[in-house]
């Protein structure tokens, strides 16, 4: 008996795993929302020097504290108003922007590695190494992030930002390295594993060809989520004075240099929160349909 010739809606139905996803993250509204912000905010942030009516740091000595251009007193050459010295918010904003990203991008990046490192020594040298590993990762957990960020910066020396990123990567490796290590233990119990050693592939060929790639799918999706959570953390350190340092166009320190004209001149505080808003809430829903599309439990 032959097999009966493929027809055309059966070879309609097969869908490759990048289009499946894509399918699945088109679905969800607050996905591609959270990816359309995200895209224009990438863009503002690589064109910045082009968007900006304004450098972020020049100074209009007779422009202080100016309105956003619909309030009384405001002008379109400043549509967000100035701060305390002169210096266009919009401007700053755009530029906080790339900042902001950047910080995202390397910490991140610097977590991510170190966990995914942890993880995978963790997962496969059991016994000592394990538990050591866990152990010191679980001693970091027991302290509030933001606790333990302001104390690295500290051992660190003077407040910048690039401590103030390495502070925060170094929180986040906990959270890389219990996952790494649960997806790790996951994979080297099914099948495709266990032939490849019996085929003699070395432990670094596991580690590395054979069992990452199928881990990294929990790990993307917490990596898009950490992107949100290391720029708020960012803004929160540099709220504290312990992160970028002024005249730094970052939405943090934009905050905290404006806290005192929060009556006077509220929208030197408002615009930089709402950015930092707007783009955590983007990165959040950009997530969590990242998650919806890459776990097939969580599919509709």
């Amino acid at each position: 008996m032959t097999a009966a010739p493929a027809t055309a809606a059966t070879v309609a139905k097969v869908v490759s795993p990048r289009r499946e996803i894509w399918l699945s993250m088109r679905a969800n509204k607050g996905a591609m929302a959270g990816l359309i912000v995200i895209v224009l905010l990438i863009l503002t942030a690589i064109f910045a020097d082009f968007v900006a009516p304004h450098s972020p740091i020049e100074q209009f000595r007779d422009k202080f504290l100016q309105p956003p251009a619909w309030a009384d007193g405001g002008s379109w050459a400043f549509p967000l108003g100035t701060d305390d010295v002169g210096r266009d918010v919009l401007s700053r904003i755009i530029h906080g922007a790339r900042l902001s990203l950047i910080i995202g991008c390397i910490v991140v990046t610097i977590s991510l590695a170190l966990g995914i490192f942890f993880g995978l020594l963790s997962g496969f040298f059991k016994g000592v190494v394990d538990i050591a590993i866990m152990r010191f990762m679980d001693i970091i957990l027991s302290i509030p992030s933001l606790l333990l960020s302001i104390v690295i910066v500290a051992i660190l020396g003077k407040p910048d930002i690039a401590k103030a990123m390495i502070a925060i990567a170094i929180t986040y490796v906990p959270h890389y390295a219990r996952l790494a290590r649960a997806a790790v233990l996951t994979e080297l119990s099914k099948d495709y594993v266990t032939a490849s050693r019996v085929a003699g592939a070395s432990t670094r060929r596991l580690m590395l060809d054979t069992v990452l790639p199928n881990c990294m799918a929990p790990l993307i999706v917490q990596a898009t989520l950490s992107f949100s959570t290391a720029i708020l953390d960012a803004a929160a350190l540099g709220f504290l004075g312990l992160g970028a340092q002024a005249p730094t166009p970052e939405w943090g320190t934009m905050l905290a240099d404006s806290l005192k004209f929060l009556q006077r001149a509220p929208w030197v505080v408002t615009f930089p929160g709402l950015a930092i808003l707007v783009t955590v809430l983007a990165f959040n829903l950009m997530g969590d349909g990242l998650r919806d599309a890459l776990d097939p439990k969580l599919k509709r």
